[in-house]
């Protein structure tokens, strides 16, 4: 690492050669396996642009100039150009974010993390310079995955309408996103990878056409004939250029001298310019080239040799949800599957084998997704669209005016729902319940462990006049939790065992173990509590009002943002009941997380048995005239 160790800021790239910057990039993909085999995190996508990251840093000089990338995963190497080496605790805490982040460094402007919105930034930020008369640089990387999204597209209609603002487009163009891109884009993009672009364009069409009765042949012959025609079609002029940006490229993603060449010609032009660059992602490190799915696009810890996993866990929320969709998928032939460009990480892999006519990879394209999702619906089939739970947030309005409004039923199973921790605030899944609180018709269940998935998911698509949700964590997902009763649709997890307890203590989702253990927590302390387990949290359920009526206090838990949620949406419910019960809801609140463990976040947020038992203790106390609160402790075996 002799190179690389003498690095502390993109200045320090400017006396290195030609031969020197290779040598950079070798120790710079040593660096990325060692480090993050350690920790973990996105491996595959900054191994793809090594050089072309160097390049960036030696035509323009940020901090002055800005260097955004979209999405922010593909930018370890742009840290480590930036004087931050010490990965030993990366989406840690207290270590880096695997994400650009202004805490950090000057140099992160942007802390991108949501796909296809880096071109808007940019637009803002050129318009920001022309105003004021700066003469800075604004550089937009954005890979050909996140131009699958239509935000990116709103920008470049924006950008390409200023034809005398300077703005430099670069695309990363490694034919993925997280699987390989999908869409007419990501084919345009590959006639650009070859020269045999045109006979493959054509090859296909004379495939499909041939097909086509009456017509088929005579348009094919047609289309042959015009073959000059064609080549001018799907040259690169014909989609960027007709847009009004000046194209460069393609260019060789790991040559460095031409990057540089493109990049300064691209600097010096006076308007917006979009340099295409190929790149492999996954490149120098062969168990990530051989990884067809999604080539080591983020990985836990693995040995560096074999790019094997140290350690496995035990059944994963993910896995239960996709196998539960095969199963499904054969008994029900309307049940078709959509995923926004996250086949594998959303668990869909298994259902695409078994059903691979009826799975749909719209792209990273939320919005469309979900009124592609109402139409699908419409059109009599019942659609499971799998999607993250914070990238829900993007397609609220289509889920509120496309798919409720026009009672559609469409389910939408929400992964990595609640605090998710490493990635950061913008990966946290804390505020789907809040914003779908006010969909009129909408129906929310939040299974509390692998049989409930199984059951919910079952439940959610038998809904066929409004939408359902279906939600539940990241990881592993526990043992069973069995119910010992039933209150109308929810499930008693546990009974005071008292004809007048003192404590309902509503449980939300995977939350449940938790909230069994602060039950005997309080039970040490002569407390008795009533474990309840809605099930289906939006509605609350009408057995609801009566059971809190039966308790002197309730108290609501949740993995999601206290403004809005569920404990709040219960609040009402006994309001609208008539029933005066005091009301404490725990949650996460309305500030954005640090990334760290899920447990560390927890924690920090007082979302854990003991913080939670000993605020409860407190309040039964000031209930009963005794404004003491005795210390809590874990109960041990």
């Amino acid at each position: 690492m002799d190179l690389l160790t003498r690095i502390r800021g993109p200045r320090d790239l400017d006396r290195l050669g030609l031969e020197q910057l290779d040598q950079l990039a070798g120790e710079i993909r040593t660096f990325l396996v060692e480090e993050v085999s350690k920790t973990g995190g996105h491996l595959g996508p900054n191994l793809g642009v090594v050089e072309l990251t160097i390049a960036l840093h030696r035509v323009f000089e940020s901090p002055q100039d800005k260097v955004l990338f979209d999405t922010g995963h593909q930018s370890y190497v742009h840290k480590l150009l930036t004087g931050r080496q010490d990965f030993s605790k990366l989406k840690s805490k207290g270590g880096l974010s695997g994400y650009p982040s202004r805490a950090e460094s000057e140099h992160d402007v942007i802390e991108n993390s949501h796909a296809s919105t880096v071109l808007g930034w940019a637009d803002g930020l050129a318009k920001a310079n022309e105003v004021l008369g700066k003469d800075d640089h604004v550089v937009a990387v954005i890979g050909d995955g996140a131009l699958t999204g239509g935000m990116a597209w709103e920008a470049l209609n924006n950008i390409a309408a200023a034809k005398d603002r300077p703005l430099v487009i670069v695309v990363n163009d490694n034919e993925r996103s997280y699987a390989p891109t999908i869409g007419g884009l990501a084919n345009h993009l590959a006639t650009l990878r070859t020269t045999d672009g045109y006979e493959r364009f054509l090859a296909r069409g004379k495939d499909i056409l041939e097909r086509t009765p009456v017509v088929g042949r005579p348009l094919y012959e047609t289309l042959h004939g015009a073959k000059k025609g064609l080549k001018d079609f799907i040259a690169p002029q014909g989609m960027f250029e007709d847009l009004g940006l000046k194209y460069v490229g393609p260019i060789d993603g790991h040559d460095i001298e031409a990057l540089e060449s493109a990049l300064q010609r691209a600097k010096r032009f006076g308007g917006p310019v979009i340099v295409h660059c190929l790149t492999e992602k996954g490149r120098g490190y062969t168990p990530a080239l051989e990884d067809e799915a999604d080539r080591f696009h983020a990985v836990g810890k693995i040995h560096p040799d074999t790019g094997l996993p140290i350690s496995t866990s035990g059944l994963d929320w993910t896995s239960v949800f996709g196998e539960e969709m095969v199963k499904l998928g054969h008994e029900r032939e309307d049940v078709v599957a959509i995923t926004a460009a996250m086949l594998q990480p959303v668990g869909l892999g298994k259902f695409e084998e078994a059903f691979p006519d009826r799975i749909y990879d719209v792209g990273i394209a939320e919005q469309h997704g979900a009124v592609s999702a109402a139409g699908l619906a419409t059109g009599g089939l019942h659609p499971v669209f799998a999607v993250y739970a914070t990238f829900l947030n993007r397609a609220f309005d289509q889920v509120l005016m496309d798919v409720a409004l026009h009672k559609c039923g469409v389910t939408f199973v929400l992964d990595r729902a609640g605090v998710t921790g490493t990635d950061g605030a913008s990966h946290n899944g804390m505020w789907d319940m809040s914003i779908l609180q006010c969909v009129p018709t909408l129906r929310i269940a939040a299974p509390r462990d692998a049989d409930q998935v199984r059951a919910q998911l079952r439940e959610a698509v038998d809904v066929d006049d409004a939408p359902t949700v279906v939600r539940f964590s990241k990881g592993a997902v526990g043992p069973a939790v069995n119910a010992v009763g039933k209150a109308g649709g929810m499930d008693i997890l546990r009974e005071a065992g008292t004809d007048t307890p003192d404590v309902l203590l509503v449980s939300v989702g995977a939350l449940a173990p938790m909230c069994l253990e602060i039950a005997a927590l309080l039970d040490a302390q002569g407390i008795s509590t009533t474990v309840v387990d809605p099930r289906w949290v939006k509605p609350v359920d009408e057995a609801l009002a009566p059971l809190a009526a039966e308790h002197r206090v309730v108290v609501t838990v949740e993995d999601n943002s206290r403004a809005g949620g569920v404990g709040s949406a219960i609040a009402q419910s006994l309001r609208d009941a008539d029933v005066d019960v005091p009301l404490r809801d725990f949650g996460i609140p309305p500030v954005f997380l640090d990334h760290a463990s899920r447990g560390e976040v927890m924690a920090e947020i007082g979302l854990t048995a003991p913080d939670i038992a000993r605020q409860v203790t407190g309040l039964v106390a000031k209930l009963d005239g005794r404004y003491e609160s005795r210390a809590v402790e874990p109960v041990r075996d």
